[in-house]
């Protein structure tokens, strides 16, 4: 990997990119990236204010009427040179996701930076196959058909914890259908998403489709949502957000997409692979340090298999190996934050009154006691309307429950307000199918837990939010539908007439 570059000096220009350019923040206010697993700053800048918002919007106003007008296949052919750039600069967005977040380097050269370059190849291919109902004479008299149509500038919000790729998300649907964009990064890890949009313009993607401003959530991003010029809102995070989002946006009478919180149920049931269902327990629920929404969380295991899992998955835990991100053999890096951190060590205390905390629940010492490392933790004999199995911790913790009867188990795996995502455990068929009927989630895995891919959509149920994120059925939040419909009878007077002239 090597060193990389250096932040400050690849974005001394400042961290907005607006109209093909980057330029400073306007706010007055500074805010500094810090590398969690050190602590160290790696990149401070000015922060948006309402000026660069105001200027994003009418870059993105300015670029639409061309972009909107270009042809699926003029659109297509930009979007396969973006993700041939994007391929291109594999090691550098690898770097820098894993400076910024913490990632291990493993999980960013392997999940984030792959999965966004696919994602864009899907995309440029998906701009030439929108979908609409067949041309036809649904009445006899009349031709009809069906219009897809760009709907103009979009507002996009993202989150933290998958700066690429949520950029990656936002943008290209709306892109591809004809859109353009203003992007608002997560203020703590805009380093990727200004590269994508460099990356962008390099492969010929028109100065003003794609724009970043880098700002707080309270002056930029309210901005950015209420603004009169911006039609539809995106917003990736927390469901408190995704509430003042909502006000914000339903004031002003705009499309909406939310994908917000998730609290995701892992159902064993009693005749599963117990092997595969502790090493997916492991996996799924310390992806990204626990910094997932589909992350398994809440692992409800069928009592004649519960002891063997809790403590399988103990020992397993046990030998996740923390550390430098950059080293390829570290399984876990840090929390965002010293603070996230902070947050989610008080859930396990607070937990410590009413469960066990079977193994982590600790900070490590010793060479990362600077980073904002937490060990990983299983919680069991917690009650099912406690803290720690309701609320959204966003950590490396798993809490496992066992049940007894398959109605009790799938009621469980239901019993929260989330449902972004569940996977369930078992080799009968029967089983299986039910639990994919009848769990309320968005994505429901089998046998398996969090892999994802471009062509199937992402979204949940309940507080987990609306709308799809990926796959071709995310055009439907990015396109107006229009009916078209055309006279052919060539008479003047119409049948349907008489109910206004009577028999005249």
């Amino acid at each position: 990997m090597g060193n990389g570059f250096h932040v400050q000096d690849r974005f001394a220009g400042g961290a907005q990119y607006i109209g093909g350019k980057l330029r400073s923040g306007t706010s007055g206010r500074h805010h500094e990236v810090v590398n969690p697993a050190t602590g160290e700053t790696v990149y401070r800048y000015e922060l948006a204010g309402t000026e660069d918002v105001d200027a994003a919007v009418a870059a993105a106003a300015a670029a639409f009427p061309g972009w909107s007008g270009a042809t699926p296949g003029e659109r297509s052919d930009v979007m396969y040179r973006f993700a041939t750039e994007l391929a291109g600069q594999a090691d550098d967005l690898a770097y820098a996701e894993s400076l910024q977040c913490g990632k291990p380097i493993k999980l960013s050269t392997g999940f984030d930076v792959p999965g966004t370059v696919d994602n864009t190849a899907f995309f440029a291919g998906a701009a030439r196959h929108l979908e609409g109902k067949a041309a036809a004479e649904y009445d006899g008299d009349h031709t009809s058909y069906v219009r897809r149509e760009a709907i103009g500038v979009i507002g996009s919000i993202a989150p933290w914890n998958y700066p690429l790729q949520m950029a990656a998300w936002k943008v290209l649907p709306a892109i591809a259908a004809g859109n353009t964009i203003v992007l608002k990064p997560a203020e703590t890890t805009p380093v990727t998403s200004l590269m994508f949009a460099q990356a962008a313009t390099v492969a010929g993607i028109p100065d003003g489709v794609i724009n970043i401003v880098t700002g707080a959530g309270r002056d930029a991003g309210e901005h950015l949502v209420g603004h009169p010029d911006v039609v539809m809102t995106s917003f990736t995070g927390s469901t408190a957000v995704g509430r003042r989002v909502a006000e914000i946006a339903t004031s002003t009478v705009k499309r909406l997409h939310l994908e917000l919180g998730g609290k995701a149920p892992f159902l064993v049931f009693d005749d599963a692979d117990l092997e595969a269902a502790v090493n997916g327990a492991v996996a799924g629920s310390l992806i990204n340090t626990g910094q997932d929404c589909t992350a398994a969380t809440r692992a409800y295991v069928q009592r004649p298999l519960y002891d063997a899992f809790v403590r399988d998955v103990a020992a397993l835990m046990e030998t996740v190996r923390l550390g430098d991100p950059f080293d390829p053999s570290t399984d876990l890096g840090p929390l965002i934050s010293h603070a996230h951190r902070d947050r989610v060590a008080a859930v396990i205390e607070r937990a410590r009154a009413y469960a066990t905390v079977v193994t982590g629940g600790e900070a490590p010492g010793g060479g990362l006691r600077d980073g904002a490392y937490y060990r990983p933790t299983l919680v069991a004999d917690a009650a099912q309307d406690s803290e720690i199995v309701q609320s959204e911790i966003f950590g490396p913790v798993l809490v496992v429950l066992p049940f007894d009867t398959d109605d009790e188990g799938i009621a469980l795996a239901n019993d929260t307000p989330y449902g972004l995502a569940a996977s369930a455990w078992t080799r009968d068929l029967y089983r299986a199918n039910r639990a994919t009927r009848e769990i309320k989630a968005g994505c429901v895995w089998v046998n398996d837990h969090i892999p994802i891919i471009s062509e199937m959509p992402h979204g949940g149920y309940k507080a987990s939010g609306f709308g799809k994120d990926m796959s071709a059925y995310s055009f439907e939040e990015y396109t107006q539908v229009k009916h078209v419909m055309y006279d052919n009878s060539a008479v003047a007077r119409k049948d349907w007439h008489r109910t206004i002239f009577g028999d005249r």
